[in-house]
């Protein structure tokens, strides 16, 4: 990217940046034909500390020129700017629309370069190569680690701010805002409390939160797709802060969704709220999928089997694993229930 552009009318502008005077223009801004304010600064050292978080302005003026289309058309004009598809789980990328069985109509679109992180932010074993070290082989796959006090104490202040970082994405949620925007709006909030978004770089994983849209199950990959009128969207956020992890999500409506997304939702959110309600010392780990699986297969949904609750702490991701289901015998039990009551 070349340096800004001098500014002929400098008396009312004012640096993105720090505020001071600007005498510099973004110059694609001035190509895209862009309001000067917001994108003005006084120095190329503002400039240059901005342009990570700017050229998110230029991705928006050209989606919203683009209109609508397939991904890859509304893609095509991005991809000489660090915009372009996932692929091999986050360890290449390719200017073309991979192809895959889809089963609903969802698509991915391109996605933005990594987001940067200060130096003075506490880093994973996994955000320099995408490799964790520690997680894989640590006993604490198997053994339930019992917290100490000061592990909970962090781990407080880590939830903590995972909770004002998912209502800042929160407060972005709306038709026409794209999941990269939610993803940015994620990540500078977590680095300005001094915490790392643990997602980014785990395993190659691009981004710094998840965004899962309607038929996504979890782990969505936040790209240049817009949200719509209808979508449902669930953001789920992870922060590393004094060397532990606080783990959250929620799900959101777009817009105006019809009746079924909403009960879906609802469902999820009371199979949550019962199964928080029963946890208490002597309760099995198997009792808290039961309360699960019991609530939504009376409400006339299903568990997804491929996933499951997990452990967390110093690591990332660790024992105990909570199924979101109950056994096989329970399972024919309650339809044999639900069989009687209709």
């Amino acid at each position: 990217m070349s340096g800004g552009s001098d500014v002929a009318d400098t008396t009312s502008l004012s640096c993105a940046r720090c505020g001071k005077p600007a005498r510099l223009q973004c110059p694609k801004c001035v190509e895209l034909k862009l309001p000067r304010e917001g994108a003005a600064f006084c120095t190329q050292d503002c400039f240059k500390a901005s342009w990570s978080s700017h050229k998110a302005v230029h991705l928006k003026a050209k989606l919203s020129s683009l209109g609508t289309g397939t991904p890859h058309e509304q893609n095509s004009d991005l991809l000489n700017e660090d915009w372009q598809y996932c692929l091999k789980r986050g360890q290449a990328r390719t200017q073309k629309l991979p192809h895959f069985d889809w089963t609903g109509k969802l698509r991915p679109y391109a996605i933005s370069g990594r987001r940067a992180v200060p130096p003075h932010i506490e880093l994973p074993d996994w955000a320099a190569d995408g490799i964790p070290k520690t997680e894989p082989n640590s006993d604490l796959q198997h053994v339930v680690e019992i917290k100490t006090p000061d592990q909970i104490e962090r781990m407080r202040e880590a939830c903590r701010i995972g909770r004002e970082v998912l209502d800042a994405a929160a407060r972005v949620i709306q038709p026409g805002v794209t999941t990269d925007e939610i993803d940015r709006v994620v990540h500078d909030a977590t680095i300005a409390a001094g915490g790392y978004p643990s997602p980014l770089n785990y395993h190659f994983f691009p981004k710094s939160c998840c965004t899962s849209v309607n038929e996504v199950i979890c782990h969505g990959i936040p790209d240049a797709r817009k949200l719509e009128d209808g979508d449902i969207i669930n953001v789920d956020i992870s922060v590393y802060y004094k060397g532990v992890h606080g783990d959250l999500n929620e799900t959101y409506f777009v817009g105006n969704v019809d009746e079924e997304s909403r009960r879906l939702v609802q469902c999820t959110y009371e199979s949550l709220e019962k199964a928080i309600a029963i946890v208490k010392p002597g309760v099995r780990f198997r009792e808290i999928g039961e309360v699960i699986n019991r609530h939504t297969t009376m409400s006339g949904f299903s568990v997804v089997k491929s996933y499951c609750g997990h452990g967390i702490g110093e690591l990332f991701h660790c024992a105990p694993n909570i199924p979101h289901y109950g056994s096989i015998l329970n399972y024919f039990l309650l339809k044999e229930e639900i069989k009687q009551l209709v």
